[in-house]
């Protein structure tokens, strides 16, 4: 049996000129890892995509998104690698 540990964090984010919740959520497929990631826009819908990592980065895996998510990636990008060092250190 193995245990895999669940990551799910929610982030604060100035984006299209205020503060939005993203939320984010590892997954893990048999290929590769990602991160789901949900926030919403100023209607109340959620938009939701998935970031893959590439070239050391995490990009936003080709989905129509608006441009105020897509101006965002590479804060994105920093967060999910500062709570993956985090949660590498964390002891239980």
């Amino acid at each position: 049996m193995q245990f895999v540990k669940n990551i799910q964090f929610t982030r604060l984010i100035k984006a299209d000129g205020r503060l939005r919740e993203f939320n984010f959520r590892k997954m893990i497929t048999s290929q590769e890892t990602l991160f789901s990631v949900d926030v919403v826009d100023d209607r109340g819908n959620r938009i939701m995509f998935r970031m893959n990592k590439q070239d050391g980065n995490w990009k936003i895996i080709p989905t129509p998104v608006p441009a105020w998510v897509q101006d965002q990636e590479q804060n994105m990008s920093e967060m999910i690698n500062e709570e993956l060092t985090a949660q590498t250190f964390t002891v239980y």
